[in-house]
């Protein structure tokens, strides 16, 4: 537990520390601020539309939305574990007293602190909607919920790629190629004839599970797909260190 605690607070240092925190975070709230801006502008300036169809609800789960996902999340990842493995502190990181697990799931909580703090803001957005009008803070809540279990997800996919290699680049194009086939699971659902693909397609479809989400319906079941999704892929990193360790 000591090693976890000690990786978590060592990764998350590194990136507060850098400037590298701080240039994501300004970037990711400049484009959510134009994102959200256009949003409102569009929605509330059209009479037809206002008041049928809520700014929040496109700007979680619209066209804007997934490029925003599929590309902050392996920019957060892509230098955690490949990045030791260049420079050779790796080795250094094995022979400590922590476990694989230690370091891979410090790891992880540090990256997905990160993703929320990048989140967090954000509810200025909902609050300045409240202060103009009614806001159902439900589907708002449950929104949440989707940012953060589909960015953990995505994180883990991540660290998980990171693992795989000593170039940043590479780690975050394997990434984001393995988040756009999860992303785009949604067109093969709506293509499938099987009705067993249509099943499991529909199962590990992201985007419908941020629509359900956005309106407010919380599924058990997409709670167990993403917990043991996310466990799945931290075990994956963990075979993957420990087999480095041995070589």
């Amino acid at each position: 537990m000591n090693g976890l605690l000690a990786t978590f607070e060592r990764e998350l240092r590194a990136y507060f520390v850098s400037p590298l925190a701080w240039i994501i975070l300004t970037g990711f709230l400049f484009v959510q601020g134009v994102v959200f801006g256009y949003i409102a502008w569009v929605l509330l300036g059209d009479p037809m539309s206002a008041g049928r169809v809520a700014p929040l609800s496109i700007f979680f789960g619209g066209f804007f939305f997934w490029p925003i996902m599929l590309f902050v999340a392996p920019i957060l990842t892509m230098r955690l574990l490949a990045e030791e493995r260049r420079s050779g502190t790796i080795e250094m990181l094995m022979t400590a007293p922590v476990s694989e697990a230690g370091v891979v799931v410090g790891k992880y909580l540090a990256v997905v602190v990160l993703w929320l703090f990048l989140w967090l803001p954000t509810l200025v957005y909902a609050l300045v909607l409240d202060y103009h009008g009614d806001v159902d803070w439900g589907p708002v809540a449950s929104s949440y919920l989707g940012v953060i279990l589909i960015g953990a997800l995505f994180l883990a996919i991540g660290l998980f790629a990171s693992s795989l290699t000593r170039n940043q680049i590479i780690a975050a194009v394997i990434t984001f190629a393995f988040l756009l086939l999860l992303v785009l699971s949604v067109v093969g659902a709506f293509l499938a004839r099987d009705p067993v693909v249509q099943e499991i397609l529909g199962y590990v479809n992201v985007v419908q599970h941020m629509d359900e989400l956005g309106r407010g319906i919380v599924d058990t079941r997409r709670l167990v797909f993403y917990l043991s999704t996310i466990g799945f892929f931290l075990f994956l990193t963990t075979r993957a260190l420990a087999a480095r360790k041995w070589r």
